[in-house]
């Protein structure tokens, strides 16, 4: 088998990549960096089903549909910029061994899906998930994902509906690819699907809380459209640029006019995207500034309670409710446990 590394980065040491792969198959190197995202395949035995993901949320939800027997290996680090990671050459091995490689997709890892399909193995796939369920015409454009640019806000995570529509396109591929295991996947589909919904019924409760006058947000990085649209919630902006980059002086001064202009109590820093501007921005507005949002980056660690996408969505969604004065106690009563064991490889 010949892998093919991709990218800046892979492409400059395109020459030691053939060695550093054939040690890693002698020694069968497992596990991933903490700091660089390189990950490896998990010691033998092999489980029958081999899956790769991307982002950490979609770990989480391929990890309580597919259950503790199928080794799920994502590979962007937690607390990385999604949008601009480069998959490191030893993510090469991982995806040519994949039976199943699940990436959100509209754009949001272009690097890794062409890493993945230089690799991958006869019979295996990837899903796009983004792309299979949110047809052209529901794509949004906005202000870090301009429509000249092409690709659309990918964040529809972020918003549980569209999650529940990931769940049922991850159950389906994983029967496709092992259909003695089928019933233990609808299962595990079926109580995680009511785990969403449950979560969607305390956000609405939640939000109905906060006089819909009241509903703007303005946060850091521009993770929350599809949300907005379903809670009914207007985005104002976002600060970051959609070179993601820091704002310009010129930038920071109108995002300045325009919370002024808008009244705005709060804005929200991104705990993935630490940005001094914020700072300043608060600072002559007066307006509030909660850092706590997280837009990929799973709360607590690996193994703990809270480390899943239902801990993610419900940290973030009392953040941004309590931050406007309403009630987050539906939500603070939410079980955001796993529904199946998680042992998927979450980088660091």
């Amino acid at each position: 088998m010949v892998l093919h590394p991709i990218g800046q980065e892979a492409r400059r040491r395109a020459g030691v990549v053939v060695g550093l792969i054939a040690v890693m198959a002698a020694t069968m190197i497992t596990g991933c960096s903490a700091d660089n995202g390189d990950t490896a395949t998990r010691d033998s035995p092999r489980p029958d089903l081999q899956v790769v993901t991307t982002v950490s949320p979609l770990t989480s939800i391929v990890a309580n549909i597919a259950g503790p027997d199928v080794a799920v290996t994502g590979l962007v680090p937690e607390g990385v910029n999604s949008h601009t990671f480069e998959p490191p050459p030893s993510a090469a091995r991982a995806l040519a061994e994949a039976d199943i490689v699940f990436v959100n997709g509209l754009g949001l890892e272009d690097p890794t899906e062409d890493l993945a399909k230089a690799n991958l193995a006869p019979g295996a796939e990837i899903v796009k998930l983004g792309d299979e369920v949110l047809p052209r015409s529901e794509w949004i454009f906005d202000f870090s994902f301009p429509r000249e640019g092409g690709k659309p806000n990918p964040h529809l995570w972020t918003n549980p509906p569209m999650v529940a529509e990931y769940a049922a396109v991850i159950r389906d591929a994983l029967i496709t690819h092992d259909a003695a295991n089928a019933a233990t996947y609808r299962a595990n589909h079926d109580a995680f699907a009511a785990r969403i919904k449950a979560l969607d019924s305390a956000m609405a409760d939640a939000t109905a809380t906060i006089p819909k006058r009241s509903r703007t947000l303005l946060t850091y990085h521009d993770a929350y459209a599809y949300f907005a649209d379903h809670y009914d919630w207007k985005i104002l902006g976002a600060i970051q640029p959609s070179d993601f980059a820091e704002p310009s002086p010129n930038d920071v001064a109108a995002l300045i006019d325009q919370i002024r202009a808008n009244d705005v109590p709060v804005v929200f820093g991104s705990e993935v995207f630490p940005s001094p501007v914020l700072e300043q921005i608060s600072a002559e507005t007066g307006a509030r500034y909660v850092d706590d949002l997280r837009d990929d980056d799973l709360p607590g660690k690996p193994g703990e309670q809270t480390h899943s996408w239902l801990g993610l969505m419900r940290l973030n969604h009392v953040t941004i409710v309590a931050a406007f004065g309403g009630d987050t106690s539906a939500l603070e009563a939410l079980d955001v446990s796993d529904v199946a064991v998680d042992h998927a490889t979450y980088p660091q």
